[in-house]
């Protein structure tokens, strides 16, 4: 079968699986800029499930670009409760600022100026474009990298992923395309588990049936070593959201309730946390009488 009539196989193949397996996700049934783009932020290292049950709350508090805009960063730091990378919140509310002071309230559809909005790159400029305003551009996130990799790996070796993403797109219906690779990754073509047996493209595949699980390593490591500062991040941030909207925490007693064994070393390290959180708008530091007291943005 010659490059040209595989790649209409696979696209059929593809398409006709997921007219009928596509599962009934709440940001495949609009095509609300506000509301692509808060889902879109949401997926970021965050599995669908637990987006699921977050993205109707955090559109309940928060219906449009106005609404975030003009919230407390406080409570949109609350809403994103359980979803990690608390930075993602203030980036969006950021997002939603620039929207309204210079946009009169509309996302652009230009992908060059979606990239230059805080933390939107490349891919999740390409997903909006795509996904609300239906242009006819690839979209490249793990899963897409993974399955062209597998169904073309020679071509993968010797293309920047975008080109490899580009040069296979169909003409028409780039949404349900790059919306299909997506679904297939997450569903079949896994990274470690792909089911290959049930693959709607395995007999289009050469990677088919020859993905192993990696070993793992049993290595003894010192575990409370290996604990990344953005634990700590998220453990900060967690504690200040019990609090109530007048009340800080002296940063002393904020170390030993996250570090219960910190010591005198451990002041200048935890310092540097504090100030990469407030560098990034998660929370305030206000000194009194000598002393640091810690509180989320207002």
């Amino acid at each position: 079968m010659n490059i040209g009539n595989r790649k209409s196989s696979i696209t059929k193949s593809l398409l006709h699986w997921y007219k009928q397996k596509a599962r009934p996700l709440p940001w495949r049934k609009t095509r609300n800029p506000y509301r692509i783009l808060v889902s879109e932020v949401m997926l970021q290292q965050t599995q669908v499930s637990r987006v699921l049950q977050k993205y109707p709350e955090f559109l309940r508090l928060f219906p449009n670009f106005s609404s975030l805009a003009h919230a407390r960063t406080a409570d949109v730091i609350r809403a994103w409760s359980g979803m990690g990378y608390n930075n993602r919140a203030v980036r969006l509310q950021q997002v939603a600022k620039e929207i309204m002071n210079d946009n009169n309230g509309r996302l652009p559809s230009d992908i060059h100026i979606l990239q230059k909005l805080p933390g939107i790159g490349r891919y999740t400029a390409h997903a909006v474009a795509c996904f609300s305003f239906e242009q006819q551009t690839a979209v490249v996130d793990t899963n897409v990298r993974r399955i062209l990799a597998r169904l073309f790996p020679n071509r993968a070796r010797s293309m920047d992923e975008w080109e490899l993403a580009e040069s296979v797109l169909p003409k028409r219906k780039a949404y349900e395309w790059n919306q299909a690779l997506m679904e297939l990754g997450s569903t079949f073509c896994t990274a470690a588990h792909p089911r290959c047996v049930d693959c709607p493209l395995k007999q289009y595949c050469p990677s088919a049936f020859q993905i192993r699980k990696p070993k793992k390593s049993y290595k003894r490591k010192n575990h409370r070593a290996m604990i990344p500062n953005r634990i700590y991040r998220g453990r900060i941030v967690a504690l200040l959201r019990t609090m109530s909207r007048r009340q800080s925490i002296e940063s002393n007693r904020l170390l030993h309730m996250i570090r219960p064994e910190a010591r005198g070393q451990n002041q200048k390290w935890f310092s540097l946390v504090l100030t990469g959180l407030q560098r990034d708008g998660l929370i305030q530091i206000h000194s009194q009488k000598a002393k640091n007291f810690i509180s989320l943005p207002k």
